[in-house]
């Protein structure tokens, strides 16, 4: 009998689910609340994930944060989503109401280059850094929204916004997409970003 090779949404749900297990075990190991393990490397982590499975990273998201906070998990998940953020960038400058009559008035493309002004990466990794702090032995920063807040912010920039803060614990960016140590691709399809300080959370 023939073997029915497996179509990309079987690979990428099955990818998906592999990832699912190794990252809750890691929240359960010492080492990595620690951020021990990778030698002198800062800990950041990519969980990648099929952009088609958005709805099942939500859900699977919402689940750990529960055991989380239920003392199921031994951490502390600090989550952010990026387009929240964004709102809330916005909303703390006043400008939130406004940006619609704006966008109409000067046009999409110089309202989307005023708005990464104000929220440029260095802001939004500011934000992060307000919003988790104090920062203590058994949290975890885990950010998502990458491919909502596009392309006001993109990973890469995010994160080198955020080298010099977020040294001191783990931080896992939840990312539609792809990472193979060197390159971000943007929900498979957009140009690769160069970036080499991740390590994939598998």
């Amino acid at each position: 009998m023939a073997i029915k090779p497996r179509t990309h949404g079987e690979r990428a749900r099955e990818d998906f689910e592999h990832r699912c297990e190794v990252f809750r075990e890691r929240l359960s190991q010492p080492d990595f609340l620690a951020n021990k393990g990778i030698g002198n490397e800062i800990g950041f982590y990519t969980f990648c994930y099929d952009p088609s499975l958005e709805f099942e990273l939500r859900a699977y998201i919402e689940g750990l944060m529960r055991d989380a906070e239920h003392g199921a998990l031994p951490c502390r998940l600090k989550l952010i989503n990026l387009y929240d953020a964004f709102l809330a960038m916005c909303e703390n400058k006043r400008i939130l109401k406004a940006i619609p009559k704006q966008e109409l008035k000067t046009g999409t493309q110089r309202q989307r280059d005023q708005l990464q002004k104000i929220c440029s990466p260095a802001a939004f990794a500011t934000y992060i850094l307000e919003q988790t702090q104090p920062h203590e032995p058994g949290d975890v920063v885990l950010i998502t929204g990458v491919g909502e807040v596009y392309p006001f912010l993109r990973a890469h920039d995010l994160l080198n916004n955020m080298l010099a803060d977020f040294g001191d614990l783990p931080v896992v960016i939840a990312y539609p997409g792809s990472f193979n140590g060197q390159q971000f691709k943007l929900f498979n399809r957009l140009g690769a970003d160069n970036y080499y300080r991740a390590f994939d959370i598998s």
